[in-house]
């Protein structure tokens, strides 16, 4: 199950669907939101590849349509435990410190029903606005 495209490229779906979605994609378009965690082993269930630097992704809205496009910057694989304040604080979401940050994505994982620990691998993307 392949991440969809959206003119040729794929797609960077920020968050759940909804509201959450729209305040993520507000962060990005805004340029306060310049780097986004994944799960690594969401790539191998979905049959995708990491991506590249230099690649440009759309980032879409809850229908699926593109309210722009951002180019990375930087892939890196790690575990959940040595991510960064630097990376974490660029997603922008106004953590106060790496614990909050931390605590907010466990919960938002596990939620989602897959329970992160600090040896969970994650990929930490960082990109910029291209065109809104």
């Amino acid at each position: 199950m392949a991440w969809p495209r959206v003119d040729g490229m794929r797609t960077l779906e920020l968050g759940t669907p909804g509201d959450m979605r729209a305040w993520l994609n507000s962060l990005a378009l805004s340029g306060r939101k310049t780097t986004t965690t994944g799960l690594f082993d969401d790539y191998g269930k979905e049959g995708e590849v990491l991506e590249t630097v230099g690649e440009r992704l759309a980032l879409v809205d809850t229908d699926g349509h593109p309210v722009g496009t951002v180019e990375i910057t930087s892939v890196q694989v790690m575990s959940f435990a040595e991510v960064p304040w630097q990376h974490a604080a660029a997603e922008g979401e106004g953590d106060a410190d790496l614990e909050e940050w931390r605590a907010g994505h466990r919960g938002y994982w596990e939620k989602a029903g897959t329970p992160v620990d600090d040896g969970t691998r994650v990929v930490c993307l960082a990109f910029r606005l291209v065109t809104p």
